[in-house]
């Protein structure tokens, strides 16, 4: 989209919308209208985000996104230290925590293993997994069914399997190629309910 007619400042604005996953340039365009229109709703967003920036950051142990450090699940005395599942992103921990199935922890990788886009484990957070593992006996993969979800997960259980640990997966309650952020919580429980080993 051509932003050469707009003022410099509309046109930084589109253009920094539209770097936003599943925003091209006519919906970023169309957003920033809306909040040239709506100061107030602009506002609230900019202070969102900049509080975020500010307030939001990686937990030293299971890499969740979190406001206090060591976050609230790792130091949970509830929890079950002995049982961890692995998750692709921070947002994986938030759909698992609505379905109130999984009493274990978490550690989220930030990604797969993806030789394609130059993602291998060092760019994961695979060595900080591998420096927790102490006292823990089963570990949970929650990875999304994809080709790479499944690669990691194969890399991972022969990282695990050797040093003693059980390795079981989430059912497949969710369909291949989708995100476990978009299931309900009915179908997450079923997929941790029907793991089984790898």
């Amino acid at each position: 989209m051509d932003f050469l007619n707009y003022p410099q400042p509309l046109a930084d604005l589109i253009s920094g919308l539209s770097r936003l996953p599943g925003i091209g340039p006519k919906t970023a365009g169309r957003l920033a209208f809306y909040l040239l229109q709506q100061p107030q709703i602009a506002e609230s967003l900019a202070d969102a985000i900049h509080n975020a920036m500010e307030n939001i950051k990686e937990c030293s142990i299971c890499s969740n996104y979190t406001e206090q450090d060591p976050c609230p699940i790792c130091t949970s005395e509830k929890r079950d230290s002995s049982l961890l599942c692995i998750v692709e992103q921070p947002r994986d921990v938030a759909a698992l925590e609505k379905t109130r199935e999984f009493k274990g922890r978490y550690h989220v990788l930030h990604g797969v293993i993806s030789p394609l886009e130059g993602i291998g484990p060092e760019q994961l957070t695979v060595s900080q997994l591998l420096n927790r593992l102490e006292g823990i006996k089963e570990v949970v993969m929650a990875l999304n069914p994809t080709v790479e979800g499944e690669a990691t997960s194969i890399y991972l259980s022969k990282l695990l399997k050797p040093i003693g640990i059980k390795v079981t997966r989430i059912a497949h309650g969710l369909p291949v190629g989708g995100d476990l952020e978009y299931a309900d919580e009915v179908t997450i429980a079923r997929a941790l309910e029907g793991r089984r080993l790898l």
